[in-house]
């Protein structure tokens, strides 16, 4: 019974991500169909063929990012942006999710955007950040000057997480995406890196370089006078 258990729980722990991994993605798209037809209605009438309304929202998305791009265009942005960026309530949650999307966005210009380790120095503790800001210029009076850093700290299951204000030498970049430390901050780091789950092979002695023996070397005698 106890082995029936253990094959069943590691079943579904198999099934269970593929599983669910479907299904969001299946709610993603019909969601996605059922608002691009919501648009789409008025022009097709009752034209539909299935999959239509994904297919035409993904290239009016593009559209979008493509006359975004011109500088006519980003002048009426600012234009039609004005009153989700003076209402009070709808400033906040605006201003925030603009700045959020901005910040992941391929084509921002954020340099900061780094994974990076904090270590306070005399304490024998790890946190894994995101550097957010390189500069203290542009933040009200009070904060402390110089070489410092704002480093992100995300929580485990992204329940919240911590901004703090360092000195520089605390960070040390590491070797990892944006995307690849926010999934690891998700499932609070309990996955294993695949690469270091095996140990490397000691290393063995150098191979001798290839050296031609010199001419009457007995140990050689091919080299020695015919």
């Amino acid at each position: 019974m106890t082995r029936l258990y253990k094959y069943f729980f590691r079943g579904l722990i198999t099934v269970l991500p593929l599983a669910l991994t479907i299904y969001l993605l299946y709610l993603f798209l019909a969601w996605t169909e059922g608002v691009a037809l919501t648009f789409l209605r008025p022009f097709i009438g009752g034209f539909y063929v299935p999959g239509m309304g994904l297919a035409l929202g993904i290239l009016g998305i593009l559209a979008i990012g493509y006359l975004v791009s011109k500088e006519r265009v980003q002048r009426f942005l600012t234009v039609v942006e004005m009153p989700f960026t003076n209402l009070p309530v709808v400033k906040s949650i605006y201003s925030s999710l603009k700045s959020f999307a901005d910040y992941f966005s391929p084509s921002s210009k954020n340099t900061a955007q780094q994974v990076v380790i904090l270590r306070v120095p005399g304490q024998q503790l790890e946190l894994v950040g995101l550097v957010t800001r390189r500069s203290m210029d542009g933040l009200p009076e009070g904060f402390t000057q110089g070489e410092r850093v704002a480093v992100y700290l995300p929580m485990g299951y992204m329940i919240g997480g911590y901004t703090v204000f360092v000195p520089q030498d605390w960070v040390q970049p590491i070797q990892m995406s944006v995307e690849e430390a926010m999934r690891s901050s998700l499932i609070a780091w309990m996955a294993r890196a695949e690469t270091n789950s095996r140990p490397a092979p000691p290393a063995g002695p150098p191979a001798p370089a290839d050296q031609p023996a010199a001419p009457g070397n007995p140990g050689n005698p091919g080299n020695g006078p015919a």
